[in-house]
């Protein structure tokens, strides 16, 4: 069996795009919709682990896991034999009708892996927006309530309920008012920007505070939506003590607090779920990206005293996949037999530090911060510390020209996302193509 880590270093070998790429580039324009953002102009032919390989033979390091969802590498040959096997037994069992034991069993171990020790329940959707739709539902459904409360820099999604509670980019939701009304935001903490833990914490309850005297009675709140660490909004990390306190405000007031893990679950910052690093259980956890490795599937993992909803309340013609149930139970297998949890934590902090000693040296690189493979480097104008990001949208492009492949989030935030099983000399390597761009760009 193949190592995942032996695809090979990058290499260019044409003008980027090549000629291949161009005509991918060209016949995707006239037939596919205009709505998907694409970062450069890469057409990818195949990809194993780290390694994503283009038309043309070029050959790039994925520090983006696609969008933190390779968690186990492109192409695990352990995940992909699961999936073929089932392929071979059963392709589709309208789970909504019927039952399957595959999907069961995945739902068995989500239980057991999602934060906190309560009895649980699964719903599957087809995507991490289906997932965060059915949260909404059944939060109105078990509350007999109908508002929300969600982040500043927050995405949970496009679909009209989970654009409703993004608030990341004013562009998601240009065009396509009246949304889901009932939805109010407040500021999500962010240290570097706050100045310290305490005034970034301060802020947050402050406004929450604010809303609930002038706005909106607290008895009407069906749920918290939160990114225990937040994804598109900068790969910001929360204070200590936020997510404990947002636990008990919670349970003050009879709210459901509602975890959204769909990009830093499967063990992306070095636990199953990132709750797992405060110790808090929410009531829904919603779980997607990386859960089977790039098929499409994902759950919403509710408190079974929470699930309280009946037959035909809920339901899709493809969720429960067996397929991709057979893909996530391998998922969890590889996680677990390559302790690939450890291997984030121990990697991650190496990440960092190469990263911190780079922000060291470029006044550009205002700050580093993550958990685990995902980590965010924040570019700045050096001057006024205000956001900047033309460059790091130039940044993002340059360094997929030297081989490495990343993208952005926040206003000027780029992310590390890297595979689970990316070794150190692999993050070492990656930062030394990073800092290439960063020279041919500022020199």
């Amino acid at each position: 069996m193949r190592n995942q880590n032996d695809a090979g270093e990058p290499r260019i070998e044409t003008e980027l795009p090549g000629p291949k790429a161009r005509e991918v580039v060209a016949d995707d324009e006239k037939v596919i919709s205009p709505s998907s953002p694409r970062a450069y102009p890469i057409a990818i032919e195949r990809a194993s682990g780290l390694t994503v390989t283009d038309v043309d033979g070029n050959r790039f390091w994925d520090f983006a896991s696609g969008i933190a969802v390779t968690n186990v590498g492109h192409n695990h040959p352990k995940v992909n034999q699961a999936a073929k096997d089932q392929v071979d037994e059963l392709v589709y069992t309208a789970f909504c009708d019927y039952y399957s034991p595959e999907p069961v069993r995945l739902a068995e171990r989500l239980a057991d892996i999602a934060p906190g020790d309560s009895p649980k329940q699964v719903y599957y959707g087809n995507s991490g927006a289906e997932a965060v739709e059915a949260a909404i539902k059944l939060a109105r459904h078990h509350t007999g309530r109908q508002r929300f409360v969600a982040f500043e820099g927050a995405f949970h999604g496009r679909t009209m309920g989970a654009l409703s509670l993004t608030a990341s980019k004013y562009k998601y939701k240009q065009g396509f008012g009246p949304l889901v009304p009932g939805v109010d935001h407040v500021p999500y903490p962010n240290t570097y920007r706050a100045g310290s833990p305490e005034a970034a914490m301060e802020e947050t309850f402050d406004a929450l505070d604010r809303l609930l005297r002038t706005r909106v009675p607290v008895e009407e709140i069906a749920g918290i939506f939160v990114e225990p660490v937040q994804g598109e909004g900068g790969y910001v990390v929360p204070p200590e003590g936020f997510h404990q306190r947002l636990r008990e405000f919670a349970d003050e007031h009879e709210i459901l607090l509602i975890a959204d893990e769909i990009q830093s679950g499967f063990g992306r910052t070095g636990e199953w779920f990132a709750m797992d690093h405060w110790d808090v259980e929410p009531d829904i956890t919603l779980m997607g990206k990386g859960i089977a490795n790039g098929l499409p599937m994902s759950a919403m993992v509710a408190k079974e005293e929470v699930m309280t909803w009946g037959p035909g309340a809920h339901a899709s013609t493809y969720h429960g996949s067996p397929v991709a149930a057979a893909a996530a139970n391998a998922v969890i297998d590889v996680i677990e037999d390559e302790d690939l949890l450890a291997n984030a934590q121990a990697v991650g902090e190496h990440l960092k530090a190469e990263l911190a000693a780079l922000a060291a040296e470029y006044d550009v690189v205002g700050d580093v911060r993550g958990l685990g493979l995902m980590v965010g480097v924040e570019l700045v104008d050096p001057e006024t510390g205000a956001p900047d990001g033309d460059l790091s949208e130039a940044l993002m492009k340059t360094a997929w020209t030297h081989g490495l492949m990343v993208l952005p989030c926040g206003q000027s935030t780029i992310r590390f996302a890297p595979p689970l099983t990316t070794t150190e000399a692999q993050a070492t390597g990656g930062v030394e193509r990073f800092r290439a761009a960063l020279d041919e760009l500022l020199n």
